[in-house]
């Protein structure tokens, strides 16, 4: 079987991430229901955190303990890695004795290298680029709430940054119209911009990106590594926090979603992330049953 990793969206195809979708809606039943069901017996994933983390650890450890495996954490102070080992032979090495990895790190360019010199399948936990185990998580969410995410318009206002990003993938391989609004200076990478086409709109009026909106999208102002910039930030987003009144110019049904954590009186208002529209616990809750289901895709293939 040919190795398969997971670094950005675009790595799958479009119907392979919709399978992916499917089948995280799936598992999720059974589970619900108590089945017992363990497709990955004896097998390991390395987990690698340069980043602190909450959902993806949690997330990917609770996996593989469901699938009849298990997960180690790796962090910087435990391995080579942070000691100054080269990438390449990180990734000879590990590969050789994991049967899948997951990487949390800040510059993308790490995951593609080690992806280049590993023998398994090797998966973008989350790097300053691109965040795309959470696009599952939440085209999962989506479809549990209001059907098929195609054709519909969805509205990211903050940062142009990885969730962005990964948000403008999502756009082109799941077929909806995303509308972007950024405080000037912070608009996503132009050449991921400029790939998306017609599939994007790019904005610095949230109103106008809200505006019959079936889906409203934010995400922290300052991320992980941007701590000195916070005070700046919070000055240049002035206005970009999503209020009721921001929800107000989406569509009637629309959902609100946040890949956490948040920052109540910052990027959102507490009335939209605690409130009736807001589905970002299902979100959350999501990041396990779309991890199996990715686990699965590229260990059994399904």
């Amino acid at each position: 079987m040919t190795t398969r990793h997971f670094l950005t969206l675009l790595d799958l195809a479009p119907e392979e991430l919709r399978h992916i979708v499917r089948r995280a809606v799936e598992l999720k039943a059974m589970q619900r229901r108590g089945e017992t069901y363990t497709p990955l017996p004896n097998k390991v994933l390395g987990m690698v955190f340069e980043k602190s983390s909450t959902r993806t650890r949690v997330s990917f450890e609770t996996a593989m303990v469901h699938f009849g495996g298990h997960a180690i954490f790796l962090s910087p102070r435990d391995t080579q890695l942070g000691r100054g080992e080269p990438i390449e032979d990180s990734a000879r090495v590990l590969s050789r004795m994991v049967d899948v990895i997951m990487i949390r790190t800040f510059e993308h360019e790490k995951v593609e290298t080690f992806a280049a010199h590993s023998r398994v399948p090797v998966i973008n936990g989350l790097t300053d680029l691109y965040h795309p185990c959470q696009l599952l998580a939440d085209v999962q969410t989506f479809t549990e709430h209001r059907g098929d995410i195609a054709g519909r318009t969805v509205c990211y206002i903050g940062d142009g940054n990885n969730m962005c990003h990964s948000y403008i993938n999502a756009a082109r391989q799941f077929g909806f119209h995303l509308r972007v609004a950024t405080p000037e200076g912070y608009e996503p990478r132009g050449d991921i911009a400029a790939a998306a086409g017609d599939a994007l709109t790019l904005t610095h009026d949230p109103r106008e990106a809200a505006a019959g909106a079936h889906l409203v999208v934010t995400d922290v102002w300052a991320s992980m590594g941007q701590e000195e910039e916070q005070a700046r930030r919070v000055q240049d987003f002035t206005g970009f926090r999503v209020t009721p009144e921001i929800m107000a110019l989406a569509d009637a049904d629309a959902l609100f979603m946040h890949c956490l954590p948040a920052h109540r009186g910052e990027e959102v208002d507490a009335a939209v992330i605690d409130g009736p529209q807001s589905v970002v616990w299902d979100e959350a809750e999501n990041r396990l049953h779309a991890q199996k289901a990715l686990l699965e895709f590229l260990l059994v293939r399904q």
